[in-house]
């Protein structure tokens, strides 16, 4: 059975997303049965839009968890916010977004949002290994 984990705890700053992605990338490259090319970049865009949300909308800061399961990658973002993430009608003009959010939930197997005891939620995806 092939299960780790790590904890990546982003900055506040605008390398934070990069720098959730390259601890993504670690992570990926130390799994003890690799992914494939396809899977570890899908992985890497759904963390991308988590830690960007997040970060955006989430309260400034967050928590990234990644854990490799025998079949999936598990990606959840902690953050501050109880506001639940919502489907909207993507904003063609690019101003406002609405595009993360139905993409995160077509990449994944599932997708789910924990409110968390103290304040704030985990969003979280699981992702086809």
């Amino acid at each position: 059975m092939d299960t780790t984990s790590v904890t990546v705890a982003p900055a506040r700053s605008a390398t934070s997303v990069a720098g959730a992605r390259a601890s993504t990338r670690d992570f990926l490259a130390g799994l003890p049965h690799p992914i494939s090319a396809k899977a570890a970049d899908t992985v890497l865009l759904v963390v991308s839009e988590l830690v960007t949300n997040a970060l955006r909308h989430g309260g400034g800061t967050c928590t990234l968890d990644l854990t490799a399961h025998p079949d999936t990658i598990e990606v959840a973002v902690h953050d501050d916010n109880p506001q639940l993430p919502r489907m909207r009608t993507p904003d063609l003009n690019g101003k406002t977004g609405g595009f993360g959010w139905p993409m995160v939930n077509h990449l994944a197997h599932t997708t789910s949002v924990t409110p968390r005891p103290s304040d704030g939620k985990t969003v979280r995806a699981l992702l086809p290994r």
